[in-house]
Order: C-alpha cells, then structure tokens, then sequence
C-alpha cells in the first residue's frame, strides 16, 4: 500500500508564511509527479502546484500563487513541499497532496492522495 501524509497547516496571518510538507511511503517503484491542490469551503478543489518527477524538470503553478509559492522536491524523492509567502486570507483553504506513483509489482501509475492539512489565514 502507498501512503502519503502531510503536514504543516495551521493559523497564519496575512503576510506570513507556511511550509506544507509531504512524505509518501509504502511500495513504491517509482514517483511519476507530485503536487498539491486545495479546496476552500464552497469551492472546487483546484490545483496550486505541481512538479513532475525529480522536480528538475517542469513544474507548474496556479497563476493566484505564482510569485508566492514554491514547490520543491526532497532529496529522498518521495517528499514534496510546498512553501507559502505573502499569504492571503483568499489561500484559507483545505490543502491536499497528491502523486502519481507506480506502486511496486504494477505497470502503471495511479494517483493517491493525502487527507489533507487546513491552513488558514486571518488576522
């Protein structure tokens, strides 16, 4: 089984700054991406930053965090973090992780998800 857990949330004024960490674990034969979304109350969940395998190649942004957040990979490989500045009580938000993994003994990626980690913003 595979298993990624989060960490890092919590209450945050406006301006400050959060990092949201991410390890995944269990039987893995190789990360394909890795990445984190949010979901705000009343909203759809929504993508805030990806990055495809080692994270030296593409990543992406949602262009609301672009300028404020950065995702990077750890040098295991198989944590993502996802720093947070300037925030803005628009981030307020339910933040997930997510990666596309080939689990060990299959030929294909599935996408597995964290329960998620509340980071609020407010003063």
């Amino acid at each position: 089984q595979v298993q990624l857990v989060e960490s890092g949330g919590g209450l945050v004024q406006p301006g400050g700054s959060l990092r949201l960490s991410c390890a995944a674990s269990g039987s893995i034969f190789s990360i394909q991406a890795m990445g984190w979304y949010r979901q705000a109350p009343g909203k759809e969940r929504e993508l805030v930053a990806g990055t495809i395998r080692d994270g030296a190649g593409a990543t992406t942004y949602a262009d609301s965090v672009k300028g404020r957040f950065t995702i990077s990979r750890g040098n295991a490989k198989n944590t993502v973090y996802l720093q947070m500045n300037s925030l803005k009580p628009e981030d307020t938000a339910v933040y997930y992780c997510y990666a596309d993994i080939i689990a060990t003994g299959f030929n294909y990626g599935m996408a597995y998800w964290g329960k998620g980690t509340l980071v609020t913003v407010s003063s």
